[in-house]
């Protein structure tokens, strides 16, 4: 069974937007439009870029940019973490067996 579809309007830089999305995601629809209306704005206010559609790709080459670079630190963070607990467990592992040399 599909999950019921919303039309959620949003308005990126003066535009109004039609978008259908799943009832449960539609807070996060409405901070993806806030925050693509934002740096487009952004973009558009540096003067540097003109045109919707210029300002548009450039928002998303920025937006992708900064989600690659946060995958990329979450899998190294994940790595390091994974290391750590190796580690902790190692140590654990230790003190158990020196415990049980005890008991005997």
């Amino acid at each position: 069974m599909s999950t019921p579809q919303e039309t959620l309007h949003v308005t990126i830089l003066d535009r109004d937007y039609g978008v259908a999305c799943p009832a449960e995601e539609v807070d996060e629809l409405k901070s993806s439009a806030r925050l693509l209306d934002e740096r487009m704005r952004e973009i558009r206010k540096s003067g540097k870029i003109v045109g919707v559609e210029r300002i548009a790709v450039m928002a998303a080459l920025n937006i992708a940019h900064e989600l690659i670079k946060a995958r990329n630190e979450l899998s190294n963070y994940d790595r390091i973490t994974e290391k750590h607990l190796s580690r902790l467990n190692d140590k654990i592992e230790k003190a158990l067996a020196a415990a049980r040399q005890m008991d005997l």
